[in-house]
């Protein structure tokens, strides 16, 4: 039986999240419903029910590594891999497969991003080892599908064969970026996709051998680094080849390219809480439709509003209002209409150019 590992990626910045999420401190390090819990601390807990500490990987930004050891005090600090650049999430999987490959060439994993809501946390457990049950012994590549409830455009979705499985896993027929509306209402009349959760389980051996031969200048570039892994040149080692690394997706420079894809059909409460109107649609309301987080919070006629107060330095009082979200930090307050969080990249952007880097 191989021994199952986790890799937890949390590298991101959550810029969709501004202001609450800022380089600084991004959206995995932040509780974003009051739970008491920031998203990664939920994530490690979560995968804690399957995977043993010293078997859990957290691959996060260099200048992040200071806040992974607070908010995991259990983690092992040679299990926090540090990215000098972030190169999205193909060499941040690679890094981690070759760090778990030379310390166990006969590894079996599990990759989940560390910013996720999972409300069924039962259904997630029983899935992830159904994966890991079936790459013990065998080359395919699992992904966890969700099966979607409403058309969702801002979701990439996984097509796939109802006539070949084996169990509850699936034949993978094709993925698909987000589509805008139209097409996300064909999906899901169809009856035959699957949001895609970026969720993958695969054995070492069927990885490596994935990677060497979809994304042969990639596996080259950060082999160099092999020798120097779990040694004290590896900081160093990694960040001499991070930076000629492509910035690549695994799932178009992997996963959208090989032969051998299932998908497991899953419903677990699952979000991948990517906007403020995520968190609004998650967050308990008040007969006026508002959802209030945070504390020192006075709401007077309003309604369908998100209203978040993320200072404990600073009341939070708005008025009549309808259909917004309001957030406060002790930096920066911003009022912005539910429904263009695409916007906020360009919000936090411009704020960058005209008051500074102070506020982003």
């Amino acid at each position: 039986m191989r021994t199952p590992y986790c890799v937890i990626m949390a590298g991101g910045i959550g810029s969709r999240f501004w202001p609450m999420s800022t380089e600084e401190t991004p959206k995995q390090f932040l509780d974003f419903l009051g739970t008491g819990e920031s998203l990664i601390q939920q994530t490690y807990k979560r995968v804690r029910r399957i995977f043993e500490p010293e078997n859990i990987i957290v691959v996060t930004h260099a200048n992040y590594r200071l806040q992974t050891i607070a908010h995991l005090p259990e983690l092992p600090e040679d299990n926090i891999l540090l990215e000098p650049l972030r190169r999205n999430t193909a060499p941040c999987i690679a890094y981690a497969a070759l760090k778990i490959k030379k310390r166990d060439p006969k590894a079996n994993l599990f990759i989940t991003p560390a910013d996720h809501l999972i409300s069924d946390e039962d259904a997630f457990e029983t899935q992830i080892r159904k994966g890991l049950d079936k790459t013990n012994d065998s080359d395919c590549f699992v992904t966890i599908g969700i099966k979607p409830h409403k058309p969702e455009t801002g979701y990439g979705y996984i097509q796939y064969d109802e006539l070949r499985s084996e169990g509850d896993v699936y034949a993978v027929k094709a993925f698909t970026e987000k589509p805008d509306a139209e097409h996300a209402k064909l999906f899901i009349e169809s009856g035959d996709f699957l949001w895609n959760a970026g969720m993958f389980i695969w054995n070492i051996e069927a990885l490596s051998a994935g990677l060497d031969k979809h994304l042969p200048d990639l596996m080259s570039t950060l082999g160099r680094a092999w020798n120097d892994l779990d040694t004290k040149y590896e900081a160093d080692s990694v960040s001499k080849v991070y930076a000629e690394c492509d910035n690549i997706s695994i799932d178009y420079g992997l996963m959208e390219r090989a032969d051998n894809v299932c998908v497991i059909p899953t419903v677990m409460g699952w979000s991948d809480l990517g906007n403020w109107g995520a968190v609004y649609e998650l967050s308990n309301k008040d007969d006026n439709g508002n959802a209030l987080i945070g504390a020192n919070i006075l709401a007077q006629q309003c309604k369908n509003c998100l209203i978040v107060n993320a200072s404990e330095s600073k009341a939070l009082v708005v008025s009549e209002l309808d259909g917004k979200f309001v957030v406060q930090t002790d930096k920066t307050s911003l009022t912005f209409p539910l429904g263009n969080d695409q916007a906020i990249k360009q919000i936090a952007k411009a704020v960058r150019v005209e008051l500074g880097e102070d506020f982003v």
